[in-house]
């Protein structure tokens, strides 16, 4: 009667249509609403752990399992009458989440409960998860009086709706633009997979040759090719190569530009939103008592406050800056030397064809020519058996289908086979090596399309109590395949897929008891650990030699170019470093300082808070705030966190010293990994779950060595 809610371990997408959002949605609002007064309403004198925290988590369960699907297949498939359905409900769901821990009643049994001398009985778990209850509530207002509750719950839904119109704008922006070439040999330095998609995707839109260079994508009823056309897109996949390969340099120019436009021009402006969210931060952060929101933010994660945050920022940048500028001029004058013109100050649009060009001339190293042993079944059934080692883990595919939305199902007529949202999509179980046990499946979803947001990501749809299976999905915006050709991945993009599933290790091998403490429930600047440290094993040999087959002779990638990849490995490394730092620089600037920057134009404040972290270009490159997502399509996602990356790294980097000294695939060190780190979730504090993996504090220099820039 209420697909969004129904318990099915295996969604049936098909039936998750717009028309059933809103009486689905408000249906389950209902009963979170009944819950929750349930829980606040007992009689405390008799109320107990299991009644009233046990209670609070389950309360919203049935809630969160509809939200979360229709959130999904907003980041998945959009259209216009999910959209439009997701919006109406949008704020009513957001002012019932925050009025949780606004809830005067609901907060007087919490409190009368946590306080009881029945909860120094409970064991280690439950009382982390106590002492995390009480400080979610705190940390969301519960103590403030009642007016400054109610501007918090205004804050936080209009909060939820400017996040939700700035992520459509960079989605509906970033399809809006296309590039329609008809003559090939403007096409010259492109890898020939580039030009392949590119002609492949002109097809599927019926693209002709009549059509303009900038048009909207929205009209697929065009008449077939007469003549060869090639279509690019801001999709990274297609752009990326171009800024890479591609000769012409005015082509390079006007993809650059429009890459630049993307949620800042007309009706997709997200200039005013980006300060419009700032604001309410901050305002938000005011109230409940902190100077900022990245110190309100990051209270409870390992960094504590915004000034440490910036401080191991402004640090590394201490580190690198000078090599970061020296990388810098070198580039400069190797294109000054090639083009035989004087030196002068590179664009915007120069520097990744430049960086590439110079690559090849030092390293003898294209990166293209390890796409063909890349095939992107290959990766992950690689990375299976890698998983497999070290995790005692298993993992199978399973047969899926397709079905219409709103359709007839035929899921019945075929047992045995799990329905996906897109013909695309991989669903895939894991068990455990040792007991047999059904520890989760997961779906994989990895080739862009215009309802499908950019980026890469993993989310979970089910957690799992213990003995039951969790559920989860990984996510990306690789290349696709063309012509019935498997789809041929960058190194990049192989890292990519290695990342997203130490994600999804991290919430499929949860063991904690807590639905609210398992898995990827972490503190937000040590989710990354599980995600980062699986990019290693695309490094080396051992492991590579598991995964990295041609995809026509099966033979592993030779000898001299594994070489040349690892010899160009920290090639213009402090550049890379530097853009990360440039990110995270930004963000905490904003969210620590804003009353310096309000009032101001964002690309003027872009250069000001960034004139040390970018190199000295000829055309100022505007402000990727207009469509950063990480930080503003979500009321706080990476906000004051995108730090969390670098911190990240150095973790991965010398927690991967323990696979290097004791085997890159010992079975013994995997499995500690795995009690450690990707069992345990938010148990326990990071800091010591750290400890446990590699008997001490982490340390910096790995990571420096790791980027030559020690």
């Amino acid at each position: 009667m209420y697909p969004f809610l129904a318990p099915d371990f295996h969604i049936r997408w098909s039936t998750l249509t717009p028309e059933h959002i809103e009486p689905d949605i408000r249906h389950a609002l209902d009963l979170s609403k009944k819950n929750i007064e349930a829980i606040g309403s007992q009689d405390l004198t008799t109320a107990t752990y299991h009644s009233t925290f046990v209670a609070l988590e389950q309360a919203t369960e049935v809630l969160g399992r509809g939200w979360g699907r229709l959130q999904h297949l907003d980041s998945v498939n959009d259209n216009p009458a999910q959209r439009e359905g997701l919006n109406k409900m949008l704020p009513e769901v957001s002012d019932f989440y925050s009025s949780i821990p606004l809830n005067a009643r609901l907060w007087h049994a919490v409190k009368t409960v946590a306080a009881s001398p029945a909860i120094a009985l409970l064991t280690p778990v439950q009382q982390r998860f106590v002492a995390e209850t009480l400080a979610d509530f705190r940390q969301a207002g519960a103590d403030l009086a009642a007016t400054q509750k109610l501007r918090i719950a205004a804050i936080d839904a209009e909060l939820s709706k400017l996040t939700q119109a700035y992520a459509e704008h960079v989605l509906d922006s970033t399809n809006a633009w296309e590039l329609i070439i008809d003559d090939e040999a403007k096409l010259a330095g492109l890898p020939d997979s580039t030009k392949a998609a590119a002609a492949a995707n002109a097809r599927a839109k019926a693209v002709t040759t009549e059509a303009a260079t900038h048009t909207t994508t929205g009209d697929d009823n065009r008449p077939p090719p007469q003549s060869p056309t090639w279509r690019f897109t801001l999709h990274a996949p297609s752009m990326v190569p171009v800024m890479q390969h591609l000769h012409d340099n005015s082509i390079r120019r006007q993809m650059w530009e429009a890459s630049t436009k993307v949620g800042a021009y007309g009706e997709y402006d997200n200039s005013p939103l980006v300060w419009q969210i700032l604001q309410l931060r901050q305002e938000k952060a005011a109230i409940l008592g902190h100077s900022h929101f990245a110190d309100l933010t990051l209270q409870r994660r390992m960094a504590k406050n915004g000034r440490t945050a910036l401080s191991f920022i402004e640090d590394l940048h201490a580190r690198i800056h000078r090599t970061f500028l020296a990388e810098y001029r070198q580039l400069a004058h190797y294109k000054a030397a090639k083009t035989r013109q004087p030196e002068t100050l590179l664009e915007p649009w120069q520097v990744g064809y430049w960086a590439e060009r110079q690559r090849q001339d030092d390293y003898d190293f294209d990166e293209e020519a390890l796409r063909p042993y890349f095939p992107v079944d290959g990766v992950m059934a690689g990375m299976f058996e890698i998983a497999s080692r070290l995790f005692g883990i298993a993992i199978r595919k399973s047969d899926t289908v397709y079905l219409q939305p709103g359709g007839k199902s035929h899921a019945d007529e075929t047992p045995g086979t799990v329905e996906v949202w897109h013909p695309e999509c991989a669903f895939y179980e894991i068990h455990d090596t040792a007991s047999g046990a059904h520890l989760g499946s997961f779906y994989a979803d990895w080739h862009p399309r215009e309802s499908k947001r950019g980026g890469a990501w993993m989310n979970g749809l089910h957690t799992g109590a213990l003995g039951e299976p969790h559920l989860g999905l990984i996510i990306g915006n690789l290349t696709p395949p063309v012509d019935g050709k498997p789809a041929l991945l960058t190194h990049g993009e192989v890292e990519t897929i290695f990342h997203e599933f130490g994600h999804l290790l991290h919430g499929m091998l949860s063991e904690v008891p807590v639905k609210s403490l398992s898995g990827t429930n972490v503190p937000w600047d040590f989710v990354e650990l599980p995600s980062q440290i699986m990019e290693n094993f695309c490094w080396d040999r051992q492991s590579l030699d598991l995964f990295a087959r041609h995809h026509e002779t099966d033979a592993p990638i030779p000898n001299s170019l594994f070489a040349k990849m690892m010899a160009a490995r920290n090639y213009l490394s402090a550049s890379v470093f530097m853009r990360q730092l440039a990110h995270a620089k930004l963000d905490l600037e904003l969210h620590s300082h804003l009353d310096a920057y309000l009032g101001n134009d964002l690309d003027v404040v872009d250069r000001e808070i960034l004139t040390e972290y970018r190199a000295p270009l000829n055309t100022e490159t505007p402000s990727m705030a207009r469509r950063f997502n990480h930080l503003f399509s979500d009321p706080t996602g990476y906000a004051a966190g995108y730090y969390s990356y670098k911190w990240a790294e150095v973790l991965d980097a010398d927690a991967f010293t323990r696979f290097q000294s004791e085997g890159i695939l010992n079975a013994n060190t995997g499995r500690a990994f795995r009690q450690h780190i990707l069992s345990q979730g938010n148990s326990t504090p990071p800091e010591e779950l750290y400890r446990r993996f590699m008997g001490r504090d982490p340390q910096l220099d790995p990571l420096l060595i790791r980027a030559g820039l020690a």
